[in-house]
């Protein structure tokens, strides 16, 4: 998508995101567009050119699949020499990007309305706090970025020498994260103030030219800070005539606008490209931008890559038989509510066991005393109390929590529903999920999260056959 986005930013004055397309007719612009906005319209029928659900599954779109193809030829280019080479990328894609944040933190600053957008963020909503999704995906999102439970962590690991400080690699990197996270929170909701006030004053705007016109009023008399009084003063009025145009009148909120929360693809291609096209100089951010999330795309790529190729290249047998290429394809019409799936079910669920299982096995069944003494041989002094605590207690005490807060949400939800773009309106309704889609669901659940007991099971077996192999001596 961001190969895509690319090609499309530049050098195209304006934006091609920027303005609705003229229909077959050139006598009005498409009504798809209309209903939605042009920054959706590009992106959910020019890009993506999505079906209406996802039992339509459509043809293959060809420019997808093509930028899908180059994505992971440039992967392949970077693992093919292994993690020397692999090393060296991961500098450029972990810099780039914030050279890129800096920029858009000095020109989000500077933009109008960036002061609205950056109170909204520092503003706690308790009843947001009180929701248990809002933890499940803030476990979600540390998760992902911290890369737990994926496996790229062990295996990048597994190249350091026996005796590297991992203690204080372990702190440099938490704590790098969450900068990271506040700095790039802060970049999103200064661009995200703006695109609001933007919208915002637009409304006013509209609604001030509909009143003027509409009353014979003396253009001025109506400003941004009057309007509620005017409106009031109007309805007392003329109540007739302003009860038939009350439908025309649209309620103006900034702090509606702020509410409209979006995340994944939908903050990434959306709101972003929606604030960019209203920047001076649209191009050169667009094209900004969109590098930084190919060259972040890159960089997870590498680290999953990286996590399952090791395992299989220190096995014997696979790393024979089983070849290191890899692609996935998801480019048909209906590839975006598959991709959304694998986005939401693969990793959620299967992280939270995956850790916990993690934390109970070295704590409890290779041993906190034998783990600390690894810990001691490596870095030359024992961790304090504090790691003993988050490993034992706290840890495994705050996933089964998740955990249950997982599974209560889904049984208050029901069904699993799920957001399809719908042409007539030009908006997202919300369907449930169909039973095909329901059974992927819970094969990638089970996938993800079978290997560890199968995995115990098969240990297990291997080395009850080898014991009773093993001669005796008489």
């Amino acid at each position: 998508m961001c190969l895509v986005s690319i090609s499309a930013s530049y050098p195209k004055d304006p934006l091609p995101w920027a303005n609705c397309p003229l229909n077959s007719n050139h006598t009005g612009y498409v009504d798809e567009c209309e209903q939605a906005s042009p920054t959706q319209y590009f992106w959910y029928r020019k890009t993506l050119n999505i079906s209406p659900s996802i039992e339509e599954s459509g043809s293959i779109q060809w420019e997808q699949a093509v930028c899908l193809i180059l994505a992971w030829l440039v992967v392949y280019l970077c693992i093919l020499r292994g993690t020397e080479s692999t090393g060296k990328v991961v500098y450029v894609t972990a810099t780039l990007p914030y050279l890129v944040l800096i920029i858009y933190l000095i020109r989000g600053l500077t933009l109008h309305g960036a002061a609205n957008g950056l109170m909204y963020m520092f503003t706690p909503k308790l009843e947001q706090l009180a929701n248990p999704k809002t933890w499940i995906n803030a476990a979600t999102q540390i998760f992902f970025s911290l890369g737990l439970g994926f496996g790229s962590l062990i295996a990048f690991a597994s190249y350091n020498e026996p005796s590297n400080n991992c203690e204080r690699h372990a702190i440099i990197v938490s704590l790098i994260n969450s900068a990271t996270s506040v700095f790039a929170s802060i970049v999103t909701f200064s661009i995200y103030g703006f695109k609001a006030t933007f919208n915002y004053e637009n409304c006013i705007s509209k609604v001030i030219l509909l009143l003027v016109n509409s009353f014979d009023l003396e253009e001025g008399s109506i400003t941004q800070e009057n309007i509620e009084d005017m409106k009031s003063f109007l309805a007392s009025s003329y109540p007739s005539k302003y009860t038939e145009l009350l439908p025309q009148i649209k309620n103006c909120s900034l702090e509606a606008e702020l509410d409209t929360a979006v995340q994944g693809t939908g903050l990434a291609f959306i709101v972003y490209s929606e604030a960019i096209k209203n920047m001076e100089v649209s191009q050169l951010y667009s094209v900004l931008y969109f590098i930084m999330l190919l060259m972040l795309g890159v960089g997870s790529m590498l680290g999953n890559t990286a996590a399952i190729l090791t395992p299989l290249s220190d096995s014997k047998f696979l790393s024979s038989h089983v070849p290191k290429e890899m692609l996935s394809v998801f480019t048909m019409e209906a590839g975006n509510y598959w991709f959304d799936i694998f986005n939401d079910y693969a990793a959620t669920l299967s992280l939270l066991l995956i850790v916990l299982v993690e934390t109970i096995a070295v704590c409890y069944v290779y041993g906190l005393k034998r783990f600390e003494k690894d810990l001691h041989e490596m870095t030359g002094h024992k961790p304090n109390w504090y790691w003993k605590i988050m490993w034992a207690f706290a840890s495994p005490v705050l996933i089964v929590s998740l955990f249950i807060f997982y599974i209560s949400d889904y049984i208050t939800t029901g069904t699993l529903q799920y957001q399809a773009w719908d042409v007539t309106q030009g908006q997202l309704v919300t369907k449930d999920y169909p039973r095909g889609a329901l059974a992927v669901i819970g094969l990638l659940v089970a996938a993800s999260t079978m290997c560890v007991p199968l995995g115990a099971l098969f240990t297990f077996i291997t080395n009850r056959a080898k014991r009773q192999h093993v001669p005796t001596v008489a």
